[in-house]
């Protein structure tokens, strides 16, 4: 009779778990939906900041780039005449020169270094789009991870109420010890199991804490719309239209692009150094030349019979070659990306819409069910807890598998380079 109470309590505590919110307290969660956490991670994030310096950075070689050479100037005056024995004679000369940069020099090295801004902000962009991904998918697998917390939570702490009566019943001899250690095995396992998922989770939290800066002794809770979940939006897409929208956005393939610009930019300035340069400058003696007050203008240039920049000229070119193979590379890369992950997405989207729409309420049903016979002693423990077993394993496979989807979702926005799925 005491056996049959206690399989009665234990069904009754698996009943009331589910029954009430297992999710604890904490003065320091945070619950986040997905734009919050967006909204944090463009406004916090170390590196992005970081990578906007570098777009300011660009800017400034341009400033650079556009001032004019300073104009050089010299004086000298005798130290000591060795005739008169006088040091310091009014003897001096004065001379003033400024450098003149022909073949439109400088103008080409403000394009070169305009070039140079939009490289950066390119990469700012492209940063920004791999780290949204990241953010993205791991406030996905918080959710569902968090969900499946949820399920050992409850099986955890019914067998935790159970063990010690089950122990009490051994000991007075109305249980079969082999009962009480099926019980025990059982909440190991869970145990376990749980201890490694909540690792998993811990990491997935630390690495959005890092991404929005947030309090690193809070708790992450993520709050989706489970409505999204199962729905066709990849199957009624368009293959092609995703592959020219990626051409499109994608900023790293737009920032070849800009390398190319920036080596034709690099080529001009460089075939623009072979020119030379011309020194126009004033001068005045007073005393040192063949009349008194010496005044000069001059010009001076460098002759270019050996050095033409040639090398550099040949390096530009090469610069220009590669830049164009490299953005070939990626062109083909884009596309590879977008129809690898078009197919997993499609595949994933597939497999759970082939699924019953109310398969997940009928095992729900069906524990139920099941909990009803063990109570009524129509099935044995550890039949019920081969049952309870198989319904765990569903659940969790159900939460990888809309997770799965929606990774799968969030790698096909980043191969396309813009969020157009799970908005």
């Amino acid at each position: 009779m005491k056996k049959v109470i206690l399989l009665l309590v234990f069904t009754l505590c698996i009943c009331i778990s589910y029954s009430q919110d297992t999710t604890p307290y904490h003065q320091d969660t945070l619950r986040l939906t997905l734009p919050q956490a967006e909204s944090f991670f463009l406004n916090k994030n170390l590196d992005l900041i970081v990578q906007k310096y570098s777009i300011d950075s660009a800017r400034a070689t341009v400033i650079t780039a556009k001032l004019y050479d300073n104009p050089d100037f010299s004086f000298s005056n005798a130290l000591y005449n060795s005739q008169t024995h006088h040091f310091f004679d009014p003897e001096e000369s004065v001379q003033v020169s400024q450098l003149i940069k022909l073949a439109c020099k400088r103008n080409k090295a403000i394009e070169l270094a305009k070039s140079g801004i939009s490289i950066a902000q390119f990469q700012f962009y492209d940063l920004l789009r791999t780290l949204r991904f990241t953010l993205r998918n791991d406030f996905y697998n918080i959710y569902f991870l968090e969900q499946s917390s949820k399920l050992y939570k409850i099986e955890i702490s019914s067998l935790q109420k159970l063990v010690p009566a089950f122990d009490d019943e051994v000991k007075k001899g109305y249980m079969a010890p082999v009962d009480a250690l099926r019980i025990k095995s059982q909440l190991y396992t869970l145990q376990a199991e749980y201890d490694n998922l909540s690792v998993n989770l811990d990491n997935i939290q630390n690495e959005v804490k890092v991404l929005i800066r947030a309090n690193p002794s809070s708790f992450i809770v993520a709050e989706a719309q489970p409505s999204g979940f199962n729905n066709d939006l990849v199957t009624q897409s368009n293959y092609q239209a995703l592959v020219d929208s990626a051409i499109v956005n994608r900023p790293d393939l737009k920032g070849l692009n800009a390398n190319i610009e920036f080596s034709n930019y690099n080529l001009n300035l460089q075939k623009a150094f072979a020119n030379p340069d011309i020194t126009i400058g004033v001068s005045y003696d007073r005393l040192g030349s063949y009349v008194q007050d010496y005044n000069a203008i001059g010009i001076s240039f460098p002759l270019p019979l050996f050095n033409r920049n040639q090398g550099n000229i040949r390096n530009a070119k090469i610069q220009t070659e590669i830049s164009k193979v490299q953005y070939e590379s990626g062109l083909e890369r884009v596309k590879n990306d977008v129809t690898t992950n078009y197919i997993t997405a499609l595949r994933s989207e597939k497999l759970l819409l082939g699924f019953d729409p109310t398969f997940e309420d009928s095992m729900k049903n069906l524990i139920d069910q099941v909990t009803i016979n063990f109570q009524k002693k129509n099935i044995t423990l550890l039949q019920f807890l081969d049952f309870y077993e198989s319904y765990k394993q569903n659940v969790l496979q159900m939460n990888q598998l809309k997770f799965n989807k929606m990774s799968a979702l969030e790698q096909l926005n980043f191969s396309i380079g813009k969020i157009i799925f799970n908005q």
